[in-house]
């Protein structure tokens, strides 16, 4: 018999939780104080108990006691554990206050409940089963009463939070005892209401993770434990599926859920198994599937019933229609991958296709956002394009699912599935979702005919699942693998809805952008012209957000392939509505603008004369506002870049961008005046515009910010700003070239110059990092001022072996490595003159230089990456070989990899038994390197010509 009767110190607890919550804050301070001085006496856990099961009490103090209960537990009942704090609970007091707890699991207030489990599961994870032997029988004696729903309610819940910390030893003892008083009550739809059965059914879901988990290792047993169940659960999910889904039912959804959740966990786990039940779900699956659709339309497409949508139950968990489909779809997605469940609906798939064709509509919700917030449109539709392109890729899904809204995850999970189809059923999956779009498009024709204002939704839809697929489509309409035409089926749409009022149906205008430049080799020239002079028109008119954003992505992928002198007469409106559209742009959709403005000067570089003196000022005032934003920033770059490289537009350029890039970079001694990036930022502005560039051009340049440059490789300690001060400096070289040395006052300054920033960065004191790029910096002098650099070679190349030997980045000295090469490409015929020069040189560790630079460059060879650097590292090595010079037969290197010891190579194991290696002659390694890359061509021409 438990006691009620308040004492002394029960009622100073009582003053003290109630002062907690008073809007007092200096008494709110004082109690919070005293509850933290009396957690550090004994029996407070006990008092937190009792309070915390007294039913008498107020719910508020009994939810906060048993709040604070929890994070009591957590902190003083183990010692070890990472979140201890002295002191430890007593052995007396933890059995007072597991007692209490149990009796109290069965309380009529369900936060209640859910408070004491999350204390219960707290300690269950230090003690159960070991110590806390009673705890499942209790739990299943209290499951097992149906005249205390309450203590079903609260077991299952309990049950519910420790299945989340079960593991491989807990399950199989678990398993045989809990499932069939769980089967019991998922099956008893008479005795128990959908949420406990729900609840029930939660927690198979758990065991059954755990079980799937387990079966990589344990595969014989966690089958023998799954198998004689199975049977039992699939027949009751199919009774459950087997009814149609009620509008307006969130327990139902929430039901129907977690046996689509059981499912998907065998269909994953134990494939063998549930292919020999699984066709006593099918017919239920289609029925749960169909009236879903049903619900799903009126409540979240049409918005005429409550979808419950962002609420939860009392445990927290989501009640919403969105949750279930979302689930549905996932599990369809399961069977449709997986090989021996596909058979199961290989007969359905053109009907899978239609329905969720249907799913993928826009919401009512949508519709509303997106009308008004043109950042979200963009946000949500840069999600899902994303997301089919990595289409089947687990983690970048769940990653989705814990990113964006519901519905954008339905409409994903989708697409996804319509993607899993065609790569499951190839020519067939194309057929039926080529097939689906069609009656799609019939019915909106119908609707549209019968004067419904919501027509468009579904032909939106079609559209969009179309271009979730596009590639597949397009590649097999190309090789003539399926019957339909796709590329007919979309100029039917455009010219069928490309009239229709903008205003009217600004979605599916913006749709018919977006997805249509996906297909333009499917499609006729003339349509796709068409499109584009709407587009321009578009993007012009007061239209729509969203039908702004289509038009920008229809552009960016039309503009490229578009005849220029049919544009032109339209080039300078694009120009300026495009300018327009900039200065109104958010940071959400600049990087769409900007795209397109890029692929409207790259199609038309004689307009972008005319327009540069606009365009210029309003891109570099985008770029400096965001110059610490890499993506907005680099996309300004690009834009100017296109500008620089169109017809007449670099010298104006120049001389716009000079006068505002000089004082910035002069400044680099104050940086506290400068924001963030500004001074890298306006580095990598130089270097794009000495690209390539004429040497009037790299000349004014030079006159204005070459000795800032240079000062800011010698003095800056920002390892970003050193980066883009090499690259510039590189591009001073690459385009001044040999005229360059002349253009300082003194004739020795330009040279000075360049040595010191040369000696700063291969210095080996400074950190990697800096120095990231000093080999295409050196690469450069060495290139195009050779006579230059001749008599400072040996200095040069003492520099290259220190600042190598104390790298720590190995793209960095794979960098290195490469101006060695260069060196001997330049010393040919006369290559053992520079083998000499090496040898000549010491080198920490090794007999000399040559030694070490070899050692490095056979270990290196493999990670050198790109064709050019692997040509050019490739030949020397051969160079080298041909002068059969003495010293390389002097030298042995690493060769193959010895393998110590079976098993995975721990941290501990590396570091008590590092790897080994072979050793042989330099020329072996040497040879066998060539020997290697000769191969590689040769199976690289068969693939090429396999692929012809």
């Amino acid at each position: 018999m438990m006691t009620n009767v308040i004492d002394k110190d029960q009622q100073w607890l009582l003053n003290c939780l109630s002062a907690t919550l008073d809007p007092n804050q200096e008494l709110r301070s004082f109690a919070e104080a005293s509850l933290h001085q009396a957690s550090l006496q004994p029996g407070f856990g006990t008092a937190l108990s009792k309070v915390a099961s007294n039913r008498e009490l107020p719910l508020g103090l009994r939810q906060l006691a048993a709040v604070l209960l929890k994070q009591f537990i957590k902190k003083h009942w183990e010692e070890g554990d990472d979140s201890f704090e002295h002191p430890a609970v007593s052995s007396d007091e933890k059995a007072v206050i597991r007692r209490l707890l149990l009796f109290s699991l069965d309380d009529s207030h369900k936060k209640i409940c859910t408070a004491i489990s999350m204390a219960v599961a707290s300690i269950a994870v230090y003690e159960w089963p070991e110590n806390w032997p009673d705890l499942l029988p209790f739990m299943l004696k209290l499951i097992s009463d149906q005249t205390n729903m309450n203590g079903v309610h609260g077991a299952l819940r309990c049950l519910a939070l420790l299945s989340g910390d079960l593991d491989d030893k807990m399950v199989p003892a678990l398993v045989p005892v809990l499932f069939p008083c769980l089967l019991t009550i998922v099956s008893s739809h008479q005795v128990y209401d959908k949420y406990v059965r729900a609840k029930a059914t939660s927690i198979v879901y758990s065991c059954a993770s755990v079980l799937g988990a387990m079966g990589g290792v344990y595969k014989t047993e966690s089958t023998a434990l799954i198998g004689p169940m199975l049977k039992s659960w699939m027949d009751q999910f199919s009774i459950i599926l087997e009814e149609p889904v009620q509008p307006e039912d969130p327990d139902d959804w929430s039901l129907r859920m977690e046996v689509l959740k059981c499912l998907n966990q065998f269909a994953q786990n134990f494939p063998s198994l549930t292919e020999s039940q699984f066709m006593v779900i099918v017919r239920p699956l289609w029925k749960t599937f169909e009236s879903s659709l049903r619900v799903y339309v009126r409540s979240s497409i049409e918005g005429t019933e409550d979808s419950y949508e962002g609420r939860y139950d009392s445990d927290g968990a989501e009640k919403s229609l969105d949750s279930f489909v979302i689930q549905m779809l996932e599990f369809l997605l399961t069977v449709v991958g997986s090989a021996k469940l596909v058979k199961f609906v290989a007969n359905s798939v053109k009907e899978v296709v239609y329905h969720t064709i249907a799913f993928l509509q826009m919401t009512e919700q949508q519709v509303h956002t997106w009308s008004v917030d043109a950042n979200q449109f963009v946000a949500d539709e840069d999600d899902v394009t994303y997301s089919c392109r990595v289409s089947g890729l687990q983690g970048i899904k769940m990653l989705l699912w814990q990113i964006i809204s519901n519905v954008r995850i339905l409409i994903f999970c989708g697409s996804l599935l319509l993607e899993e189809i065609v790569n499951t059923c190839g020519g067939e999956g194309i057929d039926a979702i080529m097939d689906a779009a069609k009656k799609r498009f019939n019915e909106s024709q119908q609707q549209k005919a019968s004067g419904s204002t919501v027509w468009w939704r579904i032909r939106e839809a079609t559209l969009f699942a179309l271009a979730s697929v596009s590639e597949q489509l397009v590649e097999l309409q190309v090789l003539e693998v399926t019957r339909v035409d796709v590329g007919n089926l979309l100029e039917q749409i455009i010219t069928e809805d490309i009239g229709i009022g903008v205003h009217e149906c600004p979605f599916l205008y913006a749709r018919i952008f977006t997805s249509i430049a996906k297909f333009t080799s499917v499609i006729s020239h003339g349509v796709l012209e068409q499109l584009l002079n709407a587009a321009i028109r578009a993007i012009g008119m007061d239209v729509p957000p969203p039908v702004k954003v289509g038009t920008c992505r229809a552009l960016s992928q039309l503009l490229p392939e578009a005849n220029k002198e049919t544009i032109r007469p339209q080039m300078m409106g694009l120009f300026s509505s495009l300018v327009d559209l900039l200065n109104q742009a958010s940071d959400e959709t600049l990087h769409l603008v900007l795209e397109t403005l890029q692929a409207a000067i790259r199609a038309d570089n004689e307009s972008s004369a005319s327009m540069e003196p606009i365009i210029s000022p309003v891109i570099l005032n985008v770029w400096a506002l965001h110059v610490s934003d890499p993506f907005i920033s680099i996309d300004a770059l690009d834009v100017l870049e296109a500008l620089k490289n169109s017809s007449g537009c670099i010298h104006p350029l120049v001389s716009r961008v000079l006068p505002y890039i000089g004082p910035i970079l002069d400044k680099v001694r104050l940086p506290q005046q400068q924001p963030d990036g500004l001074i890298a930022g306006s580095l990598d502005l130089m270097t794009m515009l000495l690209k390539d560039s004429p040497s009037d051009v790299v000349k004014a340049i030079y006159d204005v910010c070459f000795g800032a440059v240079v000062r800011i490789v010698l003095q800056s300690d920002d390892h970003s700003e050193m980066q883009n001060a090499t690259e510039c400096l590189a591009a001073f070289v690459s385009g001044g070239r040999q005229e360059m040395i002349t253009w300082g006052g003194d004739s020795g300054f330009t040279m000075r110059s360049l040595l010191d920033a040369a000696s700063r960065l291969l210095d080996p004191e400074l950190e990697s990092s800096g120095s990231l790029f000093v080999g295409t910096y050196i690469l450069q002098l060495i290139l195009h001022l050779s006579s230059e650099m001749s008599q400072h070679i040996r200095n040069l190349v003492a520099a290259l072996v220190r600042r190598m030997q104390s790298v720590q980045i190995v793209g960095l000295r794979s960098s290195l490595l490469l101006i060695f090469a260069r060196l001997v490409h330049m010393s040919s015929p006369n290559v053992e003159q520079f083998i000499a020069l090496l040898v000549s040189i010491p080198a920490e560790g090794y007999d000399n230089s040559f030694a070490y630079v070899m050692s490095e460059w056979t270990k290196q060879q493999g990670e050198i990456q790109g064709a050019y650097q692997i040509k050019v590292t490739t030949s020397a090595l051969a160079l080298l070989l041909s002068t059969r010079h003495v010293e390389l037969a002097k030298i042995n290197v690493q060769h193959h990899l010895i393998k110590t010891a079976p098993g995975i190579t721990t941290r501990s194991r590396a570091k008590f038994a590092p790897d080994q290696w072979t050793v042989v002659p330099l020329p072996v390694k040497m040879l066998a390197l060539l020997a290697d890359v000769l191969v590689e061509i040769q199976e690289q021409d068969l693939a090429d010509d396999d692929e012809a």
